[in-house]
């Protein structure tokens, strides 16, 4: 059975880098496995995409050589049996700002007696080369487990979420994290604010020997971020690198097009 790089990694201290696929497209899929990406996270959260198209793409970026992860629309039992049924790596949850909200998806990616996955299925193990009972077996070490920090109230409570046994990483949402902070007459959070709640989850993940990460949107704030310590970092989006580029030769040969702001994330 195959094992899952990225929890090595993770495990040794070394940073290790993803993007986000909004598309769903296969092809495209094909393609970002191939880059030299340590993950690709599938986004079920924010984009149309349903479960069969789902298994398929977990299906390529294993068959690459690449880890895939699926952001789940929900930490619960439901969401998190689906994406590992359907042959993902690992989960990545969103709005986790409590223990209880924590444990719950910890629980439902593990299988008895850690957790309460449910036992079935025949697809997840075909992308770790592995039968289903090899699977059954040694899933539990394999599955990444990555909970999100967006808002003030996570950060709060991160010591206590951060130390759960079958945390692998912490991965703050910029965005939300920052909407979350504008105060009740709707001031938006100052850059230095914002840093020193980022600060806040580093400082934490280093005290509960948890690994951090966030999400960028260009590689060198992503290289810096990995000098301040943190581990799992997304760089963009497949839909953002397109859309970017995309604009950029459009604007070169057609200076009126302008910038259409087109997928900012």
């Amino acid at each position: 059975m195959k094992t899952n790089p990225v929890k090595r990694k993770l495990r040794e201290g070394k940073p290790s880098f993803g993007t986000w696929l909004s598309l769903g497209d296969l092809f495209a899929t094909r393609i970002m496995a191939r880059t030299g990406f340590d993950w690709l996270t599938l986004d079920l959260e924010h984009s149309p995409i349903d479960w069969s198209q789902a298994a398929m793409i977990f299906a390529a970026i294993a068959d690459a050589g690449c880890v895939p992860l699926a952001r789940v629309p929900k930490g619960n039992h439901d969401y998190i049996k689906r994406v590992l049924d359907g042959g993902a790596w690992g989960i990545v949850v969103p709005m986790v700002d409590t223990v209880e909200q924590a444990q719950i998806a910890i629980r439902a990616a593990k299988y008895p007696p850690v957790g309460n996955r449910s036992l079935g299925g025949g697809m997840h193990n075909l992308n770790f080369d592995a039968s289903v009972g090899e699977y059954f077996s040694r899933a539990n070490d394999e599955i990444l487990v990555v909970l999100q920090t967006e808002s003030p109230t996570g950060v709060a409570n991160a010591e206590q979420i951060y130390a759960l046994p079958g945390v692998d990483a912490i991965f703050v949402g910029p965005v939300d994290l920052r909407a979350n902070m504008r105060s009740a007459d709707g001031r938006e959070a100052s850059d230095a604010e914002f840093e020193a709640m980022i600060q806040r989850v580093i400082a934490a993940g280093k005290k509960t020997g948890t690994a951090t990460g966030m999400h960028t949107m260009e590689p060198g704030v992503a290289l810096e971020r990995a000098k301040q310590g943190m581990q799992f970092i997304a760089v963009g989006s497949e839909l953002r690198m397109m859309t970017q580029r995309a604009q950029e030769v459009a604007a070169a040969v057609n200076p009126s097009a302008g910038d259409k702001g087109l997928a900012r994330y």
